[in-house]
């Protein structure tokens, strides 16, 4: 199992939304077609045919959890969890 496999369960597990690194976080969505737009702190990821925007800030090193939360929702509303997208 491959770098971005471990890190896809990590975030669907739920269970280290704390400790969800910001920039793995960040290059993660890129990975999975999301295009990247930043406007001062905030990090805003949108994707063709998902309506949500993603919208991240750091929290020192980390993601912010409840951000980390929406990410997963996303993934799991849209069926991106497939380990063969990644």
């Amino acid at each position: 199992m491959g770098k971005h496999e471990k890190f896809l369960l990590k975030i669907l597990s739920g269970s280290s939304d704390r400790n969800i690194d910001f920039k793995d976080l960040c290059t993660f969505l890129k990975q999975f077609g999301f295009v990247e737009y930043t406007r001062g702190s905030h990090h805003m990821f949108r994707r063709e045919g998902i309506v949500e925007k993603i919208n991240l800030q750091s929290d020192g090193s980390n993601a912010k959890p409840y951000q980390v939360k929406q990410v997963r929702n996303i993934i799991q509303k849209y069926g991106l969890g497939d380990l063969s997208n990644v």
